[in-house]
């Protein structure tokens, strides 16, 4: 189901007359509002060490409970994606980060509260040296440093990451 079928009344007037205007909106046939549903940005960090290995973590919670994530999240309103990536690391991992390089986009769909909210997933490289501390908290239930020819696409439950993975190791291998 498209998630724009969630939304019945016009959020404006009220009106039930809200009806489809496009692939990405609604639009009210009373005041004339137009709703439009675009994907969320998220940041996706992926962590690596001088000695070859990504940091990846088990996801705590659904979606995808128990598998493979790297750490990241949803960007906040007035947040630039390198101040959310900043954010989710230190959130998720206990680690600072000192400079990131962006990598490349996914796009994702990512079941929540019943819907399903498509996303838009920018990868960004962080290099840190192997001594540093870590801990895994907020939704993540454990981290690991995993070396780069081990790593199975197949273990990571999302989509996206899991994509991600794929190009990853095309470029880093």
């Amino acid at each position: 189901k498209h998630p724009l079928e969630k939304f019945i009344y016009c959020p404006c007037c009220g009106d039930s007359q809200f009806v489809v205007n496009n692939a990405s909106s609604k639009r009210c046939e009373v005041c004339g509002f137009v709703y439009y549903f675009n994907p969320r940005a998220a940041v996706v960090a992926v962590i690596r060490d001088e000695k070859g290995r990504l940091l990846v973590a088990r996801r705590a919670h659904e979606p995808a409970k128990g598998t493979f994530d790297l750490p990241g999240g949803f960007t906040e309103c007035g947040e630039t994606a390198e101040q959310s990536l900043c954010r989710e690391v230190m959130e998720e991992t206990g680690i600072t980060i000192q400079s990131a390089r962006y990598l490349f986009s996914e796009p994702n769909i990512y079941p929540y509260s019943g819907m399903d909210i498509h996303t838009m997933d920018l990868f960004f490289e962080v290099v840190v040296d192997s001594s540093v501390a870590y801990c895994s908290n907020d939704d993540v239930a454990s981290l690991q440093w995993i070396q780069l020819e081990n790593i199975q696409p197949e273990d990571f439950g999302l989509c996206s990451i899991r994509r991600g993975i794929v190009r990853l190791l095309k470029d880093f291998l």
